[in-house]
Parts: structure tokens; C-alpha cells; sequence
């Protein structure tokens, strides 16, 4: 990745942004040295304008910001810079340098966070795993056990509480999602295909499509 660290006199402005949550917790800036450590050490590192030195956030405090990812702006000259907070990242105790609390904004996010973690569980395979034992099973064994938890929740919902009408909807998506993932598909594309429905145009769309069909 090529930064052009010149254009401000040797730093880049760096975005820290929760990797999870997406929320922006605060702006700081970095020269080669401070990237070149941050990439080293997965602790993010900065320049400090007023002290004129190396600065890793967390070294006094503990609350470091552990690296996810860096990307480059399209005039490389600003940083993206995805990271696992660790404890509040403001000086003043905050969550955020804005005063912000940094949770999900909306707790559908965690679903794309979910199926994440599923893939990588899929890809990796560990032992000891539930997840992976469900890969191992194959997906007609993944597919029934969506169709159990779907049976399961209908009974809760004509039947049970609401607690355990909740519980059992949480497996049925997970379950969901593991079959997703078995097929390479993402609950995205789940969402893009329900915004498609979303649009007022759609029911026409599919009537004229169902018409075409039929003169053929």
C-alpha cells in the first residue's frame, strides 16, 4: 500500500473506526514510523504533534486499540483504520473523542458480524467447534436442522412466551446463516433481495415477468 505521507509534511491524517460497531472514535495521525510500528505490533500507534513522538494509545492507560485493518483513501493520503477497542479510547473516558457511547447503532448490524465469524469458522474448521460440526455434517443435515428450528419457533409463537419465542428464533437464524454460508451466500444478499421487495415497482415487475413467462 502506497501512502503519501509528504503531502502533510510527513503524516496522514488516521480514522480510527470500531471495526465492529462502524461508529468513528476518534482521529489521529501517523507518520512511516507510527504506521510501520502499528503494523508490527497490531496496536494502533500514532505521531504526537504536541509531544513530537511515537505515541502507542493505550501504553498508559490500557486501552489500547488493537488493529483489524488499514485502508488507504483514493488520493492516499488518509487512512481507514478498522480496530477492536480495548475500554474507552477518549483521554477523558469516553467511549468516543465526540462523547459518543460506542454501541451498535442498530443491533441487525451484529447479523453481518455473525455470519463473519461463521465463515471463518467455515473456513478454518476448528475442532470442538458446534459450528463446524454442522459443516461436517453437510448442508441436507444443515438444511433439516433450519427446518427444525423453524418448527420450534412456530411453536413457541402459537404456543410458548415470548422469551422462548425469541430464543428460538435466534437459533433458527443462526442456523439460517451456517446454511448460508455452506452455500456462499451472505445474509446481505438476504436483505438486498428484501429491499428489491421494498420498492412499490416490485409486485409489477414480477406480475409483467410472470406474463412474459407464460407467453413462451
Amino acid at each position: 500500500m502506497e501512502i503519501d505521507f509528504e503531502k502533510l509534511g510527513g503524516l496522514v491524517p488516521a480514522i480510527i473506526q470500531d471495526a465492529d460497531t462502524r461508529n468513528v472514535l476518534m482521529l489521529g495521525f501517523m507518520n512511516k514510523e507510527a504506521y510501520d510500528k502499528t503494523m508490527a505490533t497490531k496496536r494502533v500507534t500514532f505521531w504526537s504533534r504536541s509531544r513530537q513522538s511515537l505515541w502507542t494509545k493505550g501504553e498508559t492507560s490500557g486501552h489500547f486499540l488493537n488493529l483489524v485493518s488499514i485502508q488507504n483513501d483514493c488520493d492516499n493520503d488518509t487512512l481507514l483504520v478498522k480496530v477492536h477497542p480495548i475500554g474507552p479510547t477518549c483521554h477523558k473516558g469516553t467511549d468516543t473523542c465526540w462523547g459518543e457511547e460506542n454501541h451498535w447503532q442498530s443491533p441487525v448490524l451484529f447479523l453481518s458480524e455473525l455470519q463473519d465469524f461463521i465463515d471463518k469458522r467455515h473456513e478454518e474448521m476448528p475442532g470442538g467447534s458446534y459450528t463446524t460440526s454442522l459443516f461436517n455434517k453437510g448442508v441436507n443435515k444443515i438444511a433439516q436442522k433450519v427446518g427444525e428450528e423453524a418448527v420450534e419457533t412456530i411453536i413457541e409463537a402459537t404456543n410458548g412466551t415470548t422469551e422462548k419465542l425469541v430464543y428460538e428464533s435466534s437459533d433458527l437464524i443462526y442456523h439460517l446463516i451456517v446454511l448460508l454460508s455452506s452455500k456462499g451466500l451472505r445474509i446481505e444478499d438476504i436483505a438486498r433481495e428484501l429491499a428489491k421487495r421494498h420498492d412499490p415497482n416490485w409486485d409489477w415487475e414480477r406480475r409483467k415477468a410472470k406474463a412474459a413467462d407464460a407467453q413462451h
